[in-house]
């Protein structure tokens, strides 16, 4: 496969900004249809909102993939796993779509996700081995199936619940397609490359319409694509694309959303809560809570993420020590984000972190 040359970069950049352009014009429709998202206890908005503004983030998307697996040369994978990210988007942008008009219920909603999880797994979209520092590659065999498909579950949940203030959800899937696509085009992954830019450019379009103040969002059909996207592409990072980029940097790029969630997730479970429960007990949403203004906190998640994306240029290329460094260095700091959040919430009186008032937005 010939690498992609620095003079293509403006088209690359021209096609990207079409899409865009695209992307924001399918939200501008979308905006007069006036689908709206309702306050509920885990709404960080107080009046209803249009939402569905992730539809333009879905088909300006898919429209580059489609455009890339019709006339790239290039940018490939083999045509059955170009088939199996094709139809696993598109399955998972028409459940959460139905599930933006017909609100389903959390074990429906997860019924839905598992079957979107489980479509492209038959023509080979699995994640069969993963490299640990000091062990090197580890087979999963039997374990590959369930391995991916918690994979994929688990990213698809923390875009959708990453998604309670302006501009955060599409701010951070912005800024990590962007660094993706450039760590894949400098490591000559150029299958990541292109669906990263598409993914990076459709999130871009939507944008103008979120910030500062949302006039319309995502909804499901748009941060669960965003999610399901991610984990798509960084199984194809590790396996598929023939620069074999590595698995873990789209953990890496989504470390603070996927800690957020993580973390929410287990505090939740050890306090004796209901996890499908509505709640606004996230820590983007409990520092919000405290008086930080909610473009400030999804700012915050942005420039985590551009460094995180700093880092994982170097990454690839380090030693395991150095590997596990990084690693555990990340953990540590967004540990102490977490200790920095709770501080806040209890020098604001904020005892119950799954309550509290609907902020204005």
């Amino acid at each position: 496969m010939a690498p992609i040359t620095l003079a293509a970069l403006p088209t690359h950049l021209g096609f990207a900004l079409a899409l865009a352009a695209l992307s924001a014009g399918i939200v501008w429709l979308t905006l007069r249809l006036g689908i709206m998202d309702v306050p509920n206890a885990r709404s960080s908005h107080a009046r209803p909102t249009p939402k569905g503004g992730g539809l333009g983030v879905v088909i300006a998307t898919m429209a580059g993939l489609i455009v890339q697996y019709n006339i790239a040369t290039i940018a490939r994978i083999e045509d059955t796993y170009f088939v199996a990210v094709l139809v696993g988007a598109a399955t998972i942008a028409a459940v959460s779509l139905a599930d933006d008009l017909l609100d389903f219920s959390f074990r429906w909603k997860l019924a839905a996700q598992v079957l979107a999880a489980l479509v492209p797994m038959p023509f080979g979209l699995t994640l069969d081995t993963v490299s640990l520092p000091f062990v090197g590659e580890v087979a999963l065999g039997p374990l590959a199936w369930p391995v991916t498909l918690v994979w994929i579950v688990f990213l698809t949940n923390a875009m959708n619940f990453i998604d309670g203030l302006d501009g955060m959800c599409a701010g951070i899937a912005t800024v990590a397609a962007a660094f993706l696509a450039a760590i894949a085009i400098v490591n000559g992954g150029a299958f990541v490359y292109v669906a990263s830019l598409a993914l990076a450019a459709g999130c871009a379009g939507f944008l103008p319409f979120n910030l500062p103040r949302a006039r319309i969002f995502l909804g499901d059909v748009g941060s669960q694509f965003i999610g399901y996207l991610f984990a798509v592409l960084g199984i194809a990072a590790a396996r598929f694309d023939t620069a074999r980029v590595s698995m873990f940097i789209v953990p890496l790029l989504l470390a603070a959303p996927i800690f957020d969630v993580a973390f929410t997730l287990i505090r939740r479970a050890l306090n004796g809560e209901r996890l499908a429960d509505a709640h606004r007990g996230h820590l983007y949403q409990v520092l919000a809570r405290t008086g930080i203004a909610p473009v400030r906190v999804s700012a915050l998640y942005w420039v985590v993420t551009a460094a995180a994306g700093v880092a994982g240029f170097r990454f690839l290329g380090l030693a395991p020590p150095a590997k596990l460094a990084v690693v555990l260095g990340a953990a540590a700091l967004l540990g102490l984000y977490a200790a920095w959040v709770a501080a806040r919430a209890r020098q604001a009186g904020i005892t119950v972190w799954s309550g509290g008032v609907p902020a204005r937005r």
